[in-house]
């Protein structure tokens, strides 16, 4: 299907700011805790995951996808699983490795591409329901539009939805690395400098915090950490292979991606309307305000459902 012609949503007059929203999205919609029940498995690889779900015996799940330094804690994950599971869908929220709270066994851990990982959460899923879809938010996202395109015809995830997506890696590190995100920047080496912290306790050998605070970008940190411990050559290698824009074309089955064309992550390669125009699978809406995984319909503290719940709902029907 081409681009989507309009969306209904329109931040509210306050969040128009889109640094402004994409900081409050996290501060005054907060949802409360759905009740998860955890879960773990095991990856091939003698690693695992850390799965929180809600069930209802339904036969249809879905499963959701956090973003970079998230869990299934994240407001957005909460309020989604809690929506869905009122409207008879079983939930499957995945904590990437070393999000649950709990550091994972490999010297790896998670990124933008590793779709493997979600092999083993599919199984579990499709062994007790009869239809799955999937929902992931930023680096999640990212993940699952891969995913989806690698996968083509035989992806064993029905219906997919994607929310505010870095869909090229490389243009997004770019525009994070600006000095007007230096706070973003900041925020996410400070979460990824104590997951290298913990690494250096368990690989000393393989892992270090040496020079650590001369890292200021996304590509310093790539570069060190991300590309060696997850077998590429270097940041770039990584961004090219893991980028889901380079995977687009081969999705084969409906996939909405959900953006903001105000998002301050993100570079205008990031916004994928020329593929979108005539792919036969592949939906783009992308609304004028929304901030990054922000989407707020108000800003009475606490509120929730976003925008992202109703079209959730909506783009998952007669499923």
């Amino acid at each position: 299907m081409p681009i989507l012609p309009r969306s209904s949503y329109s931040a509210p007059l306050l969040l128009r700011n889109p640094h402004v929203h994409t900081i409050m999205a996290g501060k005054i919609g907060h949802a409360r805790d759905p009740g998860y029940v955890r879960l773990r498995i095991t990856t091939p690889d003698g690693d695992f995951l850390d799965l929180d779900e809600l069930s209802g015996g339904f036969q249809r799940a879905a499963i959701l996808l956090h973003g970079l330094e998230g869990s299934t804690q994240r407001p957005y994950m909460r309020a989604l699983a809690r929506v869905l599971h009122a409207n008879g869908w079983d939930v499957t929220a995945v904590n990437f490795r070393g999000c649950s709270g709990e550091t994972n066994r490999t010297p790896g851990s998670y990124h933008s591409g590793a779709t493997a990982d979600l092999e083993p959460v599919l199984d579990h899923v499709l062994a007790s329901h009869d239809h799955v879809v999937a929902i992931g938010f930023s680096l999640g996202g990212n993940q699952l539009l891969k995913y989806m395109g690698e996968q083509g015809v035989d992806a064993r995830i029905e219906r997919a939805m994607a929310v505010s997506v870095p869909c090229d890696l490389k243009g997004s590190s770019k525009v994070l690395a600006s000095e007007e995100n230096r706070l973003y920047m900041w925020n996410f080496l400070r979460l990824l400098r104590e997951k290298v912290r913990v690494k250096t306790e368990i690989f000393p050998d393989l892992v270090s915090l040496d020079g650590y605070d001369e890292i200021r970008s996304f590509k310093d940190f790539d570069d060190r950490y991300t590309a060696p411990l997850h077998g590429f050559r270097d940041a770039e290698h990584y961004w090219a292979e893991c980028s889901s824009i380079g995977y687009l074309d081969g999705i084969a089955r409906p996939t909405l991606l959900l953006t903001s064309l105000d998002d301050p992550f993100f570079s205008p390669s990031c916004f994928p309307s020329s593929i979108a125009e005539n792919h036969p699978h592949f939906h783009l809406e992308m609304t004028n305000t929304g901030g990054h995984v922000g989407f707020l319909q108000h800003t009475i503290p606490g509120f929730r459902p976003t925008y992202v719940e109703g079209r959730a709902l909506t783009w998952l029907e007669g499923i």
